[in-house]
C-alpha cells in the first residue's frame, strides 16, 4: 500500500509491503539504485547504509514491546532520502509513521509549519518521532517492574522468577534490535554532511543524541532488573535455607527417637525395661528428655 503526502516542495512517499510494480514506478520516477529496488522488496537482516551521491539508503530497525501488530520483536524501517523527496518502507504497520502521518497531513492543508529546506529534515522529524515512541516503549515497562517489587517483597517470589525472566527478554529483545543503531547513525552523519552540507550536521547529530537518550533508558531498566532479580534470588534462596534447616532439625531430632523406638521394637530374648512395671512410659520419658535436651541444646546453638 502507497501513500504520498507532500508539504510545500518536500515529498514523503510511504509503502507498507510493496509489490514489485509500485518498487518499478518509484525506480524509474526517482532514479533510485536498481540494486536498492530489489532490496526494498524484501526485510533485510541487518541495518546499513549506503551513499550514491544524490540518495543515501538506511535500514533500522525499531523494538516493540506492545505496538507490534504481528508479534515480532522488531520492526524494519527501510528510508531512501534524496534531496526533496523521502521514501519509507516497512513490512507491518507501525504505529509512529501513522500517528506522523496525520500530523504531516494536517501541517500540509493548514500550511501551518516548516518541514525544513529538503527530505533531510523530513528525515529527522521521522526518525525524532520512532525515538520517543521507543521511549514510550520503555516507560511501558515500569509499572511492570513496580509491580515486581511489590510482591517480592510481598513473599511472592517464586511467582516473580517468570515475570522477572519475560521482562528481561524483552529488555534482550530491545537491545538486540537497536545494538547496530550506532554504526548506522555514525555513518548516516558522514554521508548527511556530505549531501545536505554543514548546517545539518547539528540535526544528524541529535539524531544520535536520541539514540542514546533511548539506550541510557534501556541501561537504566535494565540495571533496575538485575537489582530485582539478584535481591529474588536472595530472599528465595534464604527461604530454602529456612525450609532446608528445619528438615534437617526435624530430621536430627527424630533419628535418635526412631533409634529408641527401634531397640525396644527389637524381637530378642532379652529387653531391658520392657516388660516391668509401667515399661510404656518409662521408654517414653526417655524419648521426651532426650528430646527435651536436644531443644535445649540446639536452642542455646542458636540453630532455632
Amino acid at each position: 500500500m502507497l501513500t504520498k503526502f507532500t508539504h510545500k516542495h518536500l515529498t514523503w512517499i510511504d509503502i507498507e509491503s510493496p509489490t514489485k510494480e509500485e518498487m518499478r514506478e518509484l525506480v524509474n520516477y526517482y532514479g533510485i539504485h536498481p540494486l536498492v529496488g530489489e532490496e526494498l522488496l524484501e526485510e533485510t537482516v541487518r541495518p546499513k547504509v549506503d551513499y550514491y551521491g544524490d540518495q543515501i539508503y538506511l535500514v533500522l530497525h525499531f523494538p516493540t514491546i506492545n505496538h507490534s501488530h504481528t508479534g515480532k520483536t522488531s520492526q524494519e524501517i527501510d528510508f531512501v532520502i534524496g534531496k526533496n523527496f523521502l521514501i519509507t518502507v516497512h513490512y507491518e504497520t507501525v504505529d509512529p509513521l501513522m500517528e506522523f502521518s496525520k500530523m504531516f497531513e494536517v501541517n500540509s492543508i493548514l500550511d501551518k509549519s516548516n518541514m525544513g529546506d529538503h527530505a533531510g529534515f523530513l528525515f529527522f522529524h521521522i526518525v525524532r518521532e520512532l525515538y520517543k515512541n521507543l521511549s514510550l516503549e520503555l516507560n511501558s515497562l515500569r509499572k511492570t517492574l513496580s509491580d515486581i517489587e511489590d510482591n517480592i517483597f510481598k513473599g511472592n517470589e517464586k511467582v516473580m522468577v517468570e515475570k522477572i525472566s519475560n521482562v528481561n527478554r524483552k529488555l534482550i529483545n530491545f537491545k538486540k534490535s537497536i545494538r547496530f543503531h550506532k554504526d548506522v547513525l555514525e555513518s548516516f552523519e558522514t554521508a548527511a554532511k556530505d549531501m545536505f552540507g554543514e548546517k545539518f550536521s547539528f540535526y544528524a547529530r541529535a539524531i544520535s543524541g536520541q539514540y542514546y537518550e533511548v539506550l541510557n533508558a534501556l541501561e537504566g531498566y535494565k540495571e533496575t532488573l538485575t537489582d530485582l532479580w539478584n535481591t529474588n534470588d536472595s530472599l528465595l534462596s534464604n527461604k530454602i535455607n529456612e525450609v532446608m534447616k528445619i528438615i534437617a532439625i526435624i530430621s536430627f531430632v527424630t533419628f535418635p527417637l526412631s533409634l529408641i523406638a527401634t531397640i525396644f521394637g527389637m524381637n530378642t530374648h532379652y529387653l531391658p525395661i520392657v516388660g516391668a512395671p509401667g515399661d510404656f512410659w518409662i521408654v517414653m520419658g526417655i524419648m521426651l528428655t532426650l528430646m527435651l535436651f536436644i531443644f535445649v541444646y540446639f536452642k542455646k546453638k542458636k540453630w532455632i
